[in-house]
This record gives C-alpha cells, sequence and structure tokens, in this order.
C-alpha cells in the first residue's frame, strides 16, 4: 500500500462531499502502471464533523519525467491541461474525469493528479451504440473548440499539429515491418502487401490533402481503453498525447486500435458518419472531397501495426487474425455510402 498524505486525502475529501471531513481512512489498489506511471485506487470511509461516514473513491495517478520521441513534454501534459482552462470548455455530455488537486515536486520531475473515479463502461464493454455516440460527442466538442480556439491557442503543452504526420513519415522507413513487407521471406499474400507499400508511396500526398482539413484539438489515444459510458455521458481519461491536430484522427485511431475484425467494417460505417454529423454543427466540411477516400488511407497507417502484430505473434491463429484485419482495410475502399 503506498503512503497517502492525511492532510491532503481530507482536503481532496472536502472538495468532492462538500463537506466537514475531520478523518478518512484509506486502502490503495493499482489501476495499470510502468516505468513512467502509476495510477491507483484510493478508497476508504470519510468521517464528518457531525458523524457521517462516507464512503470514498479516488484515483491517484502519478508521472515521472520521460521523453517520448518528439514530445519532450508528454510526461507532464495532464498536469499543465487540468491547470488550464480547458474544463471549461467540456459539455455535460462529453467531459474529463473532475481533478481534484494536482502536485508538482519541487525539481519539476514528478506530477500526481488526485481523480474523480468513475463508475461505467469501459474498454471491449462498451458497445457499438456507446461507441457511436463517443465518435458524435467527440465531433461535436472538437467543431465547438473550433469555434472558441483563443482559449487554448497561448498554451505550450500540446503536441504539434503535424506530430504524428512527422513521426510516421520521418521512422516508417527505420523500421522491421517496413523491411519485412518489401522481402522475399514475407508470408503475407503479394495483394495486402503491395497496398502497404503503395500507400507508403503515397505518403506525401496523403499528408498533402489531410493538411486541407480543418485543424482541430485532438485527444491523440482515443481508444476504447479511454472511454467510459457512465449514465448516458461520455468521459475521456488519458490526455498525455493530447493537441492540434487534423480532423479525423480520432476517430480513424477508435477504428483500427485492437478492433476486433468482425467489427470493423460496422465500426467504419457507424463512427465515421456519427463524427461527421457531431462536427458539422460547428465546420462546414461540405467542400471537402473525396471525405471517405482520405479517411481510408489514414486508416491505412495503421497498417503496419498489423504487420509488426503479424511478425510478433506466436501463433498461427494470431496471425491468420492480423491477415484478415488487413483484408478488411483493403476491402473498406470499395464501400460506398
Amino acid at each position: 500500500m503506498c503512503e497517502i498524505n492525511q492532510e491532503t486525502l481530507i482536503s481532496i475529501l472536502i472538495k468532492k462531499f462538500n463537506k466537514n471531513i475531520i478523518n478518512a481512512n484509506y486502502e490503495t489498489q493499482q489501476l495499470k502502471g510502468g516505468t513512467v506511471g502509476d495510477v491507483r485506487l484510493v478508497t476508504g470511509i470519510a468521517e464528518t464533523s457531525d458523524g457521517e461516514k462516507l464512503p470514498y473513491k479516488i484515483v491517484v495517478k502519478t508521472q515521472h519525467k520521460w521523453e517520448r520521441q518528439g514530445d519532450p513534454n508528454s510526461w507532464r501534459r495532464e498536469y499543465d491541461l487540468y491547470t488550464s482552462d480547458l474544463g471549461n470548455l467540456f459539455s455535460d455530455s462529453l467531459r474529463w474525469a473532475e481533478c481534484y488537486h494536482t502536485e508538482m515536486n519541487k525539481e519539476e520531475t514528478q506530477t500526481k493528479l488526485w481523480l474523480e473515479y468513475i463508475d461505467g463502461v469501459v474498454g471491449k464493454n462498451l458497445t457499438i451504440k456507446m461507441l457511436e455516440k463517443a465518435s458524435e460527442e467527440l465531433g461535436r466538442f472538437q467543431g465547438k473548440l473550433c469555434k472558441n480556439p483563443p482559449l487554448l491557442n497561448n498554451s505550450s503543452c500540446f503536441t504539434q499539429i503535424s506530430w504524428a504526420g512527422d513521426y510516421y513519415k520521418i521512422h516508417r522507413k527505420q523500421t522491421k515491418e517496413y523491411k519485412y513487407i518489401r522481402a522475399k521471406n514475407c508470408e503475407i499474400p503479394d495483394y495486402l502487401k503491395q497496398m502497404l507499400v503503395d500507400i507508403d508511396e503515397e505518403t506525401e500526398s496523403i499528408y498533402a490533402n489531410i493538411e486541407n482539413m480543418p485543424v482541430i484539438f485532438c485527444h491523440r489515444d482515443f481508444w476504447h481503453e479511454n472511454i467510459i459510458y457512465s449514465n448516458g455521458k461520455i468521459i475521456l481519461i488519458d490526455w498525455d498525447c493530447a493537441g492540434w491536430g487534423f480532423m479525423f484522427e480520432d476517430i480513424i485511431q477508435l477504428i483500427c486500435d485492437e478492433t476486433d475484425v468482425e467489427y470493423l467494417f460496422e465500426y467504419y460505417n457507424k463512427f465515421i458518419p456519427a463524427y461527421i454529423k457531431g462536427i458539422s454543427e460547428y465546420i462546414d466540411i461540405s467542400k471537402i472531397n473525396d471525405i471517405y477516400l482520405y479517411a481510408w488511407k489514414m486508416l491505412l497507417q495503421f497498417g503496419h501495426n498489423l504487420v509488426r502484430w503479424y511478425m510478433q505473434a506466436e501463433s498461427s491463429g494470431e496471425k491468420n487474425q492480423k491477415i484478415e484485419t488487413l483484408q478488411k482495410l483493403y476491402e473498406l475502399k470499395d464501400i460506398k455510402f
């Protein structure tokens, strides 16, 4: 059990309950963690001055200084965002977890966030209907921010507009999967390999077209493990990749990232129209030609991930699953809406 500062805990519980808390016990449970982050659930009973006993749950997220390639401030980004005015721009339908308290150590090498615990549906338990709602609400949120950007323009803590594209363009040729699909011993069907090779050759033109799309505020880690559906509302967590980007970046990730192959067509068919519906309330995108073609080409940027997972797979079943997903990506280009 990690040590919790009792004085800090009580002050947070006073804010959470808006009552005079005089004492609180606690237990901690690790939710997830790693070399740079530690997330713990803190539970216990808070006691008020009039003897009331209040059970509570709070999430404590600790981040240590580290550097993601091309993005040196990612380790402290959530701290910077939670101490900014971004929270004022969320709606009742889509928001982040409330932050009760933020801490930065004197050396500025560690941050700690005391966050709201949200009881809801998350991960693989999210239904397509819930994810469709998340797609629409994300579009609505991003469109609204395009209408009100001055609040965020002065912040230096965001990832840059071209961050995702620059990383792909600079590093794709250095990857094992890039070399593998061009190797004679590659066992992936030729037409699927050619699809990925062709996309590689089109990288510059693809991003030239993408860069004509509206610039929006992106979550950039928008997948089912960071989406919580609670009482009909959408709550997004893990904002350490957030920054300026282009329309569709987030929704493409939701469609592709660890999606079961049998859902890929339906995700593509449901989430993109839902996202367009939401963002169109604020942005006129009627003049963007071939919008689904751009979306498909952006999807194929994830193709190299599938090749890498194929190379790492330890069983023929796992390998076949990656091939099936690549096949679905291949077939998506012919879908008409």
